[in-house]
């Protein structure tokens, strides 16, 4: 029996995503933008709910294919609106299109998404060792100039729960609970 972080003990769903992804450094653009835009859809919601769709946005997105997304027009804006498998909320679908433009001026400037973001953290995942999950916070001052960092660059729904989130499920924090199997 592994002992995991409690928060993902609710079916294989979230103990698959749990073991495979969340907290393991990610610094490829594509795996990048794929969380920018699922956690842009779960502000509101509950991890889970964005989760559980998640096939059906890679669907709906072009399996996330960063250059058609920053194309998108108001008619593939309206179909995705009528899609029933993912989020319809209209103001998140048009940021994930501006936010796939943004992401794309900060690769011109930066060479890459992940260099510009990982840049935050000095290119090296912050361990917070935290004993419990009352020690996880939900931001951080360093969540809070990230967010303002990427509102300054055009970017929608990037508040910092949200951009702390994202920091969580591509490894730049590591967030893991000091007892969780995968710190071994």
């Amino acid at each position: 029996m592994k002992t995991r972080c409690a928060w993902c003990e609710k079916d294989d769903l979230y103990r698959a995503y749990h073991d495979n992804e969340w907290g393991k450094p990610v610094y490829d653009d594509p795996t990048l933008f794929e969380f920018l835009i699922l956690e842009t859809f779960q502000a509101g919601l509950s991890w889970y709910t964005v989760l559980a769709k998640r096939e059906n946005f890679r669907n709906a997105f072009d399996q996330f294919n960063l250059t058609k997304v920053a194309q998108y027009d108001e008619a593939k804006i309206e179909a995705l609106c009528q899609d029933t498998g993912i989020i319809r909320n209209k103001l998140k679908i048009k940021a994930a299109v501006t936010n796939a433009q943004a992401f794309i001026k900060i690769q011109e400037e930066f060479g890459s998404f992940s260099k510009y973001i990982w840049g935050f953290v000095d290119g090296k995942p912050i361990d917070n060792k935290p004993q419990t999950l009352k020690e996880v916070p939900a931001t951080t001052p360093l969540s809070d100039a990230l967010s303002k960092d990427l509102k300054k660059k055009g970017f929608k729904f990037v508040g910092s729960t949200v951009v702390y989130a994202h920091m969580q499920a591509t490894g730049m924090v590591n967030d893991h609970i000091a007892d969780c199997f995968t710190r071994a």
